[in-house]
């Protein structure tokens, strides 16, 4: 079991649909009161996994699955801009280390870690050493090129080393020191299986911020040198033959059709084997359907067509209580992260009135004052969520359950808040900023997930009865990514960020604001505010404490300042229900809000 350290944090966004949803009524959110809640949990599976050891399987059988969009390409720089590139890469990748949230420690994964500490000269290493089974082959090919040194050295310096890239980790390379200064973490080789990351300040957690996944080097490398950052995104694009595309994970990817379908094929000498030293994982064939909308991909699973499925909240009276017999549904406690409704700062935008008052602070709390948790917890969640009010969840060494969001729903704090900016309601009920311009602003989501319209059509409903009008604009998510990281034109935007923020130290693109993912503002050379630079300095100096309660001083001042800021403001943690088909031993299979849906060691009846 395990929680992958992802430095470089992807985007996952709750979708758009065209489908409404009645509101509940007082009868219906009273079936779910806690009672209710017991009865429907009664009907399902609980099954967090705490350390339990895998029982050994046999290889056999096709695994069905379904994601919502083409990839963008088959390259390993493009994946840490795409989530569906990301999902189509990681199974041919890995990481160096797990980390094992119930033992709350590191684990080797395809490395094994050594950490040096020069105290005299507050230095610090971590030297990895690389198994020796790792093989960067092909499908159907003799052909086996060793993984080396060669090619985590060429990966930290050469791609995400290099700024041309535009790397998510590009960012993170750099350390400030307690002079001020700027200077950056390097990488040094050994030998063949053996690497040093070389830190010129000792940090608290190392292992974290040299924790990493690659690409081939024998491939990125001439692409580079013939041709430069260009030529390394062009590699791997998705009208290549897959079969071309080295694996050094458990599958190898054979076959793509747009719009269609992904077929891959078991790796046979994958590193990781169960007790009998049979690779994993056991199913011969997995097959990847391109279903953009959820409603199809319930249908089919319901047809028996797809193996797993997650339910949204409408799904669960079907899948539930009213569920055939060739599936189990397994329950997990509330997810540890929350999608948020965030506002864009962009200096860029300066001109538009919108910009004014987004960078108010004070907009931003009466925002969340007329966010109507409740009722996006009854009508969107049907009961089955809680607001997250806290920066970092339980699991997090500097979790502090006495720092929650204090701007809560209220509508006559969030009229006081305006007002206290110049905001006010005229005669007709219009609410209008101090040059009576009306306060009007777009609300950006992307397409397919009736979540995602639920909760901005309360958002929407809510800020209208005060007299605020928001338009909501639905776009795909490549055109939501540039706006991100490119164009800044949006308003706000609801989305969510991977990653549940165990370490306190993990956002290193988002928080800083020097980060290409500190979403309201981005790649700021000096900090735009004054509460900014305090978040830096908070950031910076918290990860370099060893003594934890010291740096519990450093965290929760951090955590305070957002929560009092509030660039981003956090939506619900819902409950999560998982479906998976019975033709499957579901002896290894564990689900649960820290490590999701374990399915590794799953294997066919």
């Amino acid at each position: 079991m395990k929680y992958s350290s992802i430095l470089l944090i992807i985007f996952v966004l709750f979708c758009f649909s065209c489908v409404k949803h009645d509101e509940l009524s007082i009868e219906d959110f009273e079936e779910i009161t806690p009672q209710g809640l017991l009865e429907l949990l009664a009907k399902t599976v609980s099954k967090p996994w705490r350390g339990e050891s895998f029982i050994p399987g046999r290889i056999g059988g096709t695994w069905s699955a379904a994601m919502n969009s083409d990839p963008k390409s088959f390259n390993h720089l493009i994946a840490e801009q795409d989530s569906a590139t990301a999902a189509v890469v990681e199974r041919m990748t890995d990481y160096l280390l797990d980390y094992d949230v119930v033992k709350r420690q590191w684990v080797a994964n395809i490395a094994s870690p050594r950490i040096v500490i020069d105290e005299a000269n507050n230095e610090l290493q971590v030297i990895y050493t690389l198994r020796d089974d790792l093989y960067w082959s092909l499908y159907n090919s003799d052909q086996k090129i060793k993984v080396t040194s060669d090619d985590v050295v060429f990966w930290y310096d050469e791609i995400v080393g290099d700024g041309d890239m535009k790397s998510s980790g590009y960012t993170s390379q750099f350390i400030t020191m307690p002079d001020g200064n700027v200077r950056r973490k390097t990488i040094t080789k050994i030998d063949d299986r053996t690497f040093s990351f070389n830190f010129p300040r000792i940090i608290a957690d190392p292992l974290l911020s040299t924790n990493m996944d690659f690409g081939p080097r024998h491939i990125y490398e001439p692409a580079k040198n013939a041709g430069g950052a260009d030529a390394v995104r062009n590699l791997f694009s998705v009208a290549v033959d897959p079969v071309t595309i080295p694996s050094m994970g458990g599958y190898f990817l054979v076959e793509y059709t747009p719009s269609q379908r992904l077929v891959y094929k078991r790796n046979p000498d994958y590193w990781k084997k169960d007790s009998n030293g049979v690779s994993v994982p056991y199913n011969e064939e997995l097959i990847v359907r391109i279903i953009p909308e959820e409603n199809t991909q319930l249908l089919l699973f319901g047809n028996g067509e797809l193996e797993t499925y997650g339910l949204r909240p409408e799904d669960i009276d079907a899948l539930v209580n009213r569920g055939g017999q060739h599936y189990t549904v397994f329950n997990s406690e509330g997810n540890l992260s929350a999608t948020f409704w965030t506002f864009n700062q962009n200096p860029v935008n300066n001109k538009k009135p919108q910009y004014q008052w987004f960078t108010q602070k004070e907009f931003r709390q009466a925002m969340s004052c007329l966010l109507n948790r409740d009722r996006i917890n009854s009508q969107v969640y049907r009961g089955l969520a809680e607001p997250k009010l806290g920066i970092f969840p339980e699991p997090n060494l500097f979790f502090n359950p006495d720092i929650t969001l204090q701007y809560l729903f209220n509508t006559q704090m969030a009229m006081e808040l305006l007002s206290s900016i110049g905001i006010n309601r005229d005669r007709r009920g219009v609410m209008r900023d101090s040059r009576n311009r009306r306060i009007e602003f777009s609300l950006t989501i992307r397409s397919e997930s009736t979540v995602n319209q639920d909760i901005a059509s309360i958002i929407r409903d809510e800020l209208s009865r005060v007299g605020i009008k928001v338009n909501i604009r639905v776009i795909d998510f490549q055109k939501q990514v540039q706006q991100l990281a490119e164009t800044f034109n949006w308003d706000s935007m609801i989305i969510g960020l991977s990653g549940s923020q165990i370490f306190p130290s993990q956002g290193s693109n988002v928080w800083p604001s020097s980060g290409n993912y500190h979403l309201w503002n981005p790649n700021q050379k000096t900090p735009a505010t004054e509460w900014e630079e305090r978040i830096d300095y908070l950031y910076n100096e918290g990860q370099f404490m060893i003594d934890a309660s010291k740096a519990q001083i450093y965290w929760d001042e951090f955590q305070e300042i957002l929560l009092e800021q509030l660039p981003l403001i956090y939506l619900m943690r819902p409950r999560s229900f998982f479906a998976i088909n019975n033709r499957w031993d579901l002896t290894n299979f564990y689900f649960d809000n820290m490590n999701g849906a374990e399915r590794t060691f799953v294997f066919l009846k």
